[in-house]
């Protein structure tokens, strides 16, 4: 067999070369080799190399002639970290699961774009900022004013940014940092506000009176996905309104009662039959109600009582039932959560009435019973504050109306779009089992409500007439004249980060980024906002471009302590991720992040596993000393002994098995083959049964025993390269300091 020799494609890249050696060694003496890898220097060093050589970008790739211009792209976005803090071991294994789909396809010769940024989180970041000026201040936003409090939110935002990208670049990320964005930037809000008009001309964007989830603690809507549903005991009273109604209800809330125009049971219940139809006026403690006996399927017959007092301004269930049967609405709760009916419970909190309404039946002989049941309580999950159901003026996104689809020109909805995508082929979940959860989400997914009583954000882009509040205008840029003014309300995050995938190639102009890198190649992102942001994409994207965002979607699961148990600050069972690779190398936390992590499955992690994969490190960092400080000069020349071929076919199926792996997004057991490849075959087997060949060899047994180690370390070293990329890069260019390891072909 002879050596591996260099193209005729190497020899002219002569230049880069010398770029390229000329840049090592101002870093690292190449014939010195350090008797232990020092993960803190050289990490640095490295990534500095990475970024002075400029491959991240992908049209410096085309311009040193590392990629070809004609190759195909893969491109990938950084699901955008929030500005509201530091990055936790969740961020860590997203980042590295990434990385690794990055290295490999642009080892591959893919023309590879990997694009960083960050969300503005509005809900999120403008909740931190007003709990500090609290603390520290004793003040709140309306104190400061709009315009200084978003100056101080801005400038939280700026430092939180900071300092997650120096974080993104200490875990290696191979990040095109010249195209780096950000939710909140001028032009993402462009793209946003084009985005609210379009949608809205197409009928998809309306205002409307509906019941939204209230957060009477943040005082602003939120959706659906930002409640957190806590399991607490409670209370289930089984009643009458009065002794003249024929039918007991049972409800947690007697105190919403106030606002019933109806009582619901189930078409098919025996028990009710000759009451539907029927309406009554009843005195309910002091307030006097009409109401009305319905049928609907949407009645469970055997909770409770089988019959269901109808809230329609109080429950989204509830108000969905009142448009079928068109039922009044009568608010009795407010924005505080506090009473406003007329009586001796107005103005007093939700729970505080709920006594007062228990005691008044229990004197007219009313209640008939009370169980204690576990039910889930919804929870705002910024505030933690108990969510209040409330019809309010907002602005929505009809997913059930049907609209001229911008790619088929066929009527569909918004709904249909979403399923089409994946029933379709277009776009592919992984691992398959999410796409039940995901076709359940849709069919239970209400219009949108994305209006949001907050200043940070994006500013609906709606404007109102000063002499008649009624009439507005819709556009991308505000209206000439000063007799309007702009809805004060800002949108909801989820609507700008739903714009990801192609905002961030400057939508919508069609640039050549746009053209070139969209749709995606893959979503990578947690199962657990599967609903909050993937289907969102999807949503938007299809809508606004007649394209998928994405063709495939790879979920990984949550990372866990070593107990299993989710990590968080008020359990103290965290681990930070930056800790960690400064401790042991941001290789060692990025394997132990990997192996294991089968996609869409938990992983457990703790500080031991991750001290094990920096034994890995010295080990790599072991061989690859001992071979090439049995190095003499000349020895590259020589060519691999024939008999040396099984452990060059192992190589070789090792290198399609680990291709292979990653294709089909198994990057844990790539990276699990390649770990027991190093350790256990070319460690504890090759060179534990070729070394003395090194030692007390002739020369040439010792030139062909140099060239064998060196040729499978190194190939080696490009397969661990996308999961390890710190020490394989800093070994390979102990050999080969004229080249760059990231760049080298797979």
């Amino acid at each position: 067999m002879d050596p591996p020799v260099k193209s005729e494609d190497d020899k002219k890249k002569t230049k880069l070369q010398i770029f390229h050696k000329i840049a090592y060694n101002t870093l690292m003496n190449e014939n010195e080799f350090e008797t232990r890898y020092d993960h803190i220097k050289s990490d640095s060093e490295i990534y500095k190399l990475w970024e002075d050589a400029g491959y991240f970008n992908p049209d410096i790739c085309i311009e040193k002639g590392v990629t070809a211009p004609d190759a195909e792209s893969f491109s990938i976005i950084l699901p955008p970290p929030n500005v509201t803090g530091e990055l936790h071991m969740g961020h860590a294994a997203m980042l590295a699961i990434e990385d690794v789909m990055v290295r490999y396809h642009r080892m591959r010769g893919k023309r590879t774009l990997w694009v960083p940024g960050t969300d503005h989180a509005a809900i999120a970041t403008q909740s931190k900022v007003e709990k500090m000026i609290v603390k520290e201040e004793k003040k709140n936003r309306h104190d400061l004013g709009r315009e200084e409090f978003l100056k101080r939110v801005n400038a939280f935002a700026q430092e939180s940014h900071d300092t997650i990208v120096k974080q993104v670049k200490r875990l290696g990320a191979s990040l095109d940092w010249s195209r780096e964005t950000y939710t909140l930037d001028e032009t993402r809000s462009f793209a946003v506000r084009t985005a609210f008009k379009k949608m809205y001309d197409m009928g998809l964007i309306y205002r409307g009176n509906r019941v939204v989830n209230w957060d009477p603690k943040g005082q602003t809507t939120i959706s659906d996905d930002e409640i957190v549903y806590e399991e607490r005991s409670a209370k289930l009273y089984t009643f009458r309104y009065d002794k003249s109604f024929p039918i007991s209800i049972s409800t947690t809330r007697p105190e919403t009662k106030f606002g019933d125009t109806a009582v619901a049971v189930h078409p098919d219940d025996p028990r009710y039959k000759d009451f539907i139809g029927k309406e009554y006026d009843v005195l309910f403690c002091g307030a006097p109600l009409h109401i009305k006996i319905i049928a609907d399927d949407a009645v469970e017959k055997d909770f409770g009582t089988g019959a269901l007092g109808v809230t329609p301004a109080h429950s989204s269930i509830d108000w969905e039932m009142a448009q079928r049967h068109d039922l009044p609405l009568l608010q009795v709760i407010d924005e505080y959560a506090r009473m406003t009916i007329a009586g001796p419970i107005n103005g007093k909190k939700t729970t505080e009435a709920r006594e007062w309404i228990v005691e008044e039946l229990k004197k007219d002989n009313l209640l008939e019973r009370e169980e204690v049941v576990t039910q889930n309580i919804s929870t705002a999950e910024r505030t933690g504050a108990i969510v209040e159901p409330l019809p309010k003026l907002q602005w929505f996104i009809a997913v059930n109306k049907k609209f001229k689809d911008v790619k088929s020109g066929e009527e569909k909805t918004l709904k249909e779009l979403m399923k089409e995508s994946v029933t379709g082929g277009e776009i592919q979940i992984l691992p398959d089992r999410f796409e039940k959860i995901y076709f359940n989400w849709i069919d239970n997914l209400r219009d949108w409500c994305i209006s949001r009583q907050i200043w940070f954000g994006h500013q609906i882009p709606v404007w109102y007439k000063k002499s008649n509040p009624e009439e507005f205008f819709v556009g991308v840029e505000a209206p000439e004249g000063d007799n309007w003014i702009q809805d004060a309300d800002t949108l909801d995050t989820w609507f700008s980060s739903g714009l990801w995938p192609f905002s961030v190639f400057n939508w919508p102009k069609e640039t050549d980024d746009f053209k070139t890198y969209f749709p995606n190649s893959v979503l990578e992102t947690g199962y657990d906002i599967l609903f909050f942001w993937v289907a969102r994409m999807i949503l938007m994207t299809t809508c606004l471009t007649g394209e998928v965002p994405f063709r495939k979607v790879y979920l990984h699961g949550l990372v866990r302590d070593i107990k299993g148990q989710k990590m968080s600050k008020s359990k103290g069972n965290g681990i930070d991720p930056l800790e960690m690779a400064n401790k042991y190398g941001a290789d060692a936390t990025r394997l132990s992040l990997i192996i294991g992590a089968a996609p869409g499955n938990d992983i457990k992690i703790s500080e031991d596993r991750i001290r094990g994969y920096r034994n890995f490190s010295t080990k790599i960092w072991n061989i690859a000393r001992f071979i090439r400080m049995n190095y003499a000069e000349g020895m590259e020349k020589t060519a691999i002994n024939e008999k040396y071929k099984e452990y060059i076919d192992e190589l070789e199926a090792l290198k399609s098995e680990t291709t292979k792996h990653i294709d089909d997004f198994e990057f844990h057991l790539a990276a699990e083959k390649i770990y027991h490849y190093v350790w256990h075959t070319l460690a504890d087997k090759i060179i534990e049964t070729e070394k003395e060949k090194m030692k007390d060899g002739a020369d040439i047994e010792k030139a062909e025993t140099y060239v064998l180690l060196e040729h499978l370390l190194l190939e080696s070293m490009k397969l661990l390269h996308p999961f390890m990329p710190f020490v394989t890069e800093a070994v390979y260019q102990k050999f080969h300091p004229e080249k760059i390891l990231m760049v080298e072909q797979w």
